[in-house]
């Protein structure tokens, strides 16, 4: 169920501190955002959509991806930071993390809590999906800056 708030916000019943939301930008048209258990948002749509079940389109594609994806982890332009962002198809990003963290290695774990937090089955395009078992092992996070990785960390 998809419920509606006074700012043109919307997102999953019961989704205030955690879950997929997605919210109206001031252009009109929609994006989504994942909340972590604590609240804080950890990943939003690089993209935005028409309507809100796009964009609730959309996530569902990118959960149904979960493990295999990929983040390109880069350093910010202007100020101090490192963000990751998921390449598309056409290598335009389709999601990214909400904000830049002061280490590498701590956007490293951001991007394994976002494929954590993708496995959850109580997220929408989850539904009778397993349950994740964790973080999920593959190949390295880049070591430097504007690489593609997959998102484990080598033992």
């Amino acid at each position: 169920m998809v419920g509606s708030g006074r700012s043109g916000e919307r997102g999953t019943a019961g989704a205030g501190r955690e879950g997929l939301r997605t919210e109206r930008v001031p252009s009109g048209r929609f994006r989504w955002q994942l909340k972590a258990p604590n609240g804080r948002v950890v990943a939003v749509s690089s993209p935005v959509y028409d309507s809100a079940p796009a964009a609730e389109r959309a996530f569902a594609e990118l959960a149904a991806a979960g493990p295999e994806l990929v983040a390109r982890i880069t350093h910010v332009r202007e100020g101090l930071g490192w963000i990751w962002a998921v390449p598309g198809a056409r290598d335009d990003p389709v999601a990214r993390s909400s904000r830049a963290y002061e280490r590498y290695a701590t956007c490293q774990n951001a991007f394994r809590r976002f494929v954590a937090l993708l496995t959850k089955p109580d997220l929408p395009g989850n539904r009778g999906l397993p349950a994740g078992p964790g973080l999920p092992a593959g190949p390295g996070l880049p070591a430097e800056s504007n690489h593609s990785a997959g998102p484990g960390l080598p033992p």
